[in-house]
This record gives C-alpha cells, sequence and structure tokens, in this order.
C-alpha cells in the first residue's frame, strides 16, 4: 500500500497553475528524489503531498495514522536568541531526553544539546533538524532542498547519512534535490518534474531519457553524478561520496 498517492493532482498559486496532471506514489522504504529547473515546482509538489498547499484539481491520499517527519528547505533563527539544541528538538512539545539522545547519535551527532542552535555549523544545523524530523519515528520522511549550502563534501555525507537512516528505520524517504546534477544512487526512483512530469525511473533511466538532457542539456554540465552507496559498510560514514561517477 502506499504511503502517499496523488492522482490528477494540480497546484494553483493565485491565478497562475504551478503543477497539472500529477499522478504519484511512494512505497514504505522506497527512496524517490525530485529533481527539476528552478521554478518547476518541486516544493509546491512536496508541500501539496504534506497538506500545507490544497490541491487546486485531483487529490491526494495518505495512509491512515501516516506519520510525517519535515526537513524544512531554510530555517533562519536569530543569532541573538538563546535557542539550546535540547529545547529546539522540544518544540513544540517536550520530547523524552532519552529520545532526543537517541536520534542526536542516529545522526552522528555527539553532546551538543546544550549548544545554541545559532552557533552550529551549516552541517551540524542539517542534521539537528534530521534529528528533529526523526523524533516522531516517521513512516516517511520529507526533505525539501535539504543540503542548500553545504559544501560537496558536506553534501556527500549528509545522502549517505539519509541511507543510513532508511536502512535502519524502514522509513520512506521523499527528497526534493536542489542540485539538479547530484542525485543519490540509493534513490529508487527519480522523479523529474517542470509543471508535470516529464519522466520518472531509475537514476540511470531519468539521466538518459530526452526530457531530461532537453531541461539540463548533455555532457557532464546536465548529467546526474551518482553516488554509489557501499551499504556493506553503510555505518562508516567515511565512505560517503568515495565513490562516484559522473553520467554523460
Amino acid at each position: 500500500m502506499s504511503l502517499i498517492s496523488a492522482q490528477g493532482l494540480g497546484v494553483r498559486y493565485g491565478g497562475r497553475r504551478v503543477l497539472h496532471d500529477i499522478d504519484f506514489d511512494i512505497a514504505r522504504g522506497e527512496i524517490v528524489t525530485i529533481v527539476g529547473p528552478n521554478g518547476s515546482g518541486k516544493t509546491s509538489l512536496l508541500r501539496a503531498l504534506l497538506g500545507v498547499v490544497p490541491a487546486a484539481r485531483g487529490r491526494v491520499q495518505r495512509a491512515p495514522g501516516l506519520r510525517l517527519g519535515y526537513v524544512p528547505q531554510r530555517l533562519h533563527i536569530d543569532p541573538g536568541l538563546p535557542l539550546p539544541v535540547a529545547r529546539f528538538l522540544s518544540l513544540p512539545t517536550r520530547a523524552p531526553r532519552a529520545a532526543m539522545e537517541q536520534v542526536l547519535a542516529r545522526v552522528g551527532l555527539g553532546d551538543v544539546m546544550g549548544q545554541n542552535m545559532a552557533t552550529l555549523s551549516g552541517g551540524q544545523f542539517q542534521r539537528v533538524l534530521l534529528a528533529r524530523a526523526l523524533l516522531p519515528g516517521p513512516d516517511i520522511l520529507m526533505l525539501d532542498e535539504p543540503t542548500a549550502g553545504l559544501d560537496q563534501p558536506g553534501v556527500a555525507s549528509f545522502y549517505q547519512l539519509i541511507a543510513d537512516v532508511r536502512a535502519q528505520t524502514g522509513c520512506a524517504v521523499l527528497s526534493v534535490s536542489h542540485d539538479l546534477h547530484v542525485v543519490m544512487s540509493a534513490s529508487d526512483r527519480v522523479v523529474c518534474i517542470n509543471g508535470h512530469i516529464c519522466c520518472e525511473g531509475t537514476p540511470q533511466v531519468v539521466r538518459d531519457a530526452p526530457e531530461y538532457r532537453a531541461l539540463f542539456g548533455l555532457g557532464t554540465g546536465g548529467a546526474l553524478a551518482l553516488y554509489q552507496h557501499d551499504h556493506d559498510h553503510a555505518h562508516d560514514h567515511d565512505h560517503a561520496g568515495a565513490h562516484h561517477q559522473h553520467a554523460g
């Protein structure tokens, strides 16, 4: 059974049509990555599937009792605001300390609970956001451009972490990629959209699709860089991004 499915989904902002005729589903344990040009409707699709944005046409169905974990695209915290990590993880309702320690360990962070959110590095900040999304024990983890602002090693490490989380928890992962040329090879499917679904399939299938090439060009400048993850050493973050190939 699908965790979330959409049939004939359309989304409008004001009088402008942003998405149309979207048929989509994601199953338990599946990793799906959404790619597309700027303004293609990637974030709008994620928000419609979350239920934050209403459907102008079609419908979205979510499995009964579905638990969602969400990592936003950007989150600005006032540097002058004294907000320790432990307090942030307890918003809006207080979480048990043991649960907070568990999710922080899962995302590879040590004892940062007393540290101010504003003093974290970019990579640490994103991992805390991921830890907060993992607190409810989600059936599906939804990430909107989670690696924006990270350098290339940070991007590779974060994607390896997501693959590890899926392997450990069995949750589905639906991610919007801010970098049109970098997608985990661990993705079961890549969905390329530009107002509608242009093409979808494995990263290799999408890479070779004429619709994808028409949007992003040919050669390494417009190809998916496919990260090869060693799932036999999923716990070893040093392997992240160690093996990759540039398609095209």
